[in-house]
Parts: structure tokens; sequence; C-alpha cells
């Protein structure tokens, strides 16, 4: 294993060999409850980073996967890059797309249309959360995952917490819905149901909710 990169997630070799990622990947697959079986279906994984669940995709047999990124592949996050994701897709034998793209510039146009999406840790580090929600909304066809810190627990009314100065001593936590503003912001981009699949105590406030579109 290349010593020089500096893991984010924690993935599997077929060595048997993880790599030491400060992210527990495996609990938080559990959390996001992706479909077991993937087959036939395409997956855009939006901030991908060492692209633990791009992989995962492709092991459940998604036909077509594409990781993208551009914060930490731009290295605009303190020692992280893209070269884990590279390392990890050549060292995998992965087939996996990628594209270095903001993720405010997601359109139809762009990326294409998926049927799976899958937006996690992103939302609250985002000043325009409800922009970046309608961007992904548009090139999702069937199911979009989205995990992310929640805030405002026991506000039963849409609202969002602002950090000025950030949160847990990272300035680019710049804000967090509550449950309901995620579920009213979901609506409006055209999902048809927005379901929390998960959720984890009142002091991690991280929630994962499915949201799907459905048509005739």
């Amino acid at each position: 294993m290349d010593e020089k990169i500096n893991w984010f997630h924690q993935i599997e070799f077929p060595d048997g060999t993880v790599t030491p990622g400060i992210d527990n990947s495996q609990e938080k697959l559990a959390r996001l409850k992706l479909p077991l079986d993937l087959q036939g279906k395409t997956f855009l994984d939006v901030g991908a980073w060492d692209g633990f669940f791009s992989f995962e995709a492709e092991r459940r047999a998604a036909r077509r996967v594409m990781a993208t990124d551009s914060f930490v592949w731009e290295g605009r996050v303190t020692g992280y890059s893209k070269a884990g994701f590279n390392y990890a897709r050549e060292k995998l034998g992965s087939r996996v797309e990628d594209m270095h793209i903001d993720p405010f510039d997601l359109s139809p146009q762009k990326v294409g249309m998926w049927d799976v999406v899958l937006l996690a840790g992103v939302v609250y580090h985002v000043r325009h959360p409800w922009l970046l929600l309608e961007k992904v909304a548009s090139v999702t066809r069937e199911l979009l995952i989205v995990e992310t810190v929640t805030s405002l627990r026991l506000w039963p009314r849409p609202a969002i917490s602002v950090y000025g100065l950030g949160f847990n001593g990272d300035a680019t936590n710049f804000c967090a819905p509550n449950i309901p503003a995620l579920k009213v912001m979901l609506r409006d981009c055209g999902f048809t149901k927005a379901t929390v699949v998960s959720r984890s105590s009142l002091r991690f406030r991280r929630c994962v909710i499915h949201a799907g579109k459905f048509t005739a």
C-alpha cells in the first residue's frame, strides 16, 4: 500500500489489506441502506472522496458507476487528494468512471441521468443546500440517497441552522437543516417521497433520507 496517501475511507483490497482511513466506511454503508442489488442500474456518487461507495455500487452489480468530486480531489481538504481514489481503482481492477466536477455544475447535459444518486457528507458543507439538492435532483432518475448532519432535531417546523464560523472546528461546515426542512426541499425538487431510513443520536445528529421519483 502506498504510504504517501492520506486515506479517508476504509477500503478492503483483494489481498485482505484495508486502507487506514478515519471514516468508518462499513458502518456508514449500513446506515445508508444502499439497494443490495443494483444490477442493471446506473449509480452516481457525488463527493466520492476515495470512492468507497462507488466501488461498493460496482460490487453490487451496477452496470455503470461514476465517481465525482472537486473539493477533495483539488486538495482543498488539507492532506487529501484524488490519489486515494486512483490507487484504489487500480488495485481493485475497477471500471468505475470519474469526473472532476463541482456539484453545483451537475446537469443532465454534463453528466447525464442516473438511476441512483448518492449525496453523502456534502449538504452541510455548502452555503446553498437547496440549490445543491436542485442540481442533484436534475440528474436523478429514480432514487437519491442523502446523508448529512442535521440540526434542531426537536423543532417540528422546517428550519436551518447557519454557522458563521463553522462547527466542530471546520470552517466549511456552513449550515445544517433539520429533517422537516430536508423533506420540504426534496419535495420541492421533484421527489414524490422522502423517507428517513436511519438517524444517529442527538449528539451526532446525522441522518439518511431516501428520496424517490415515481413516474407513470
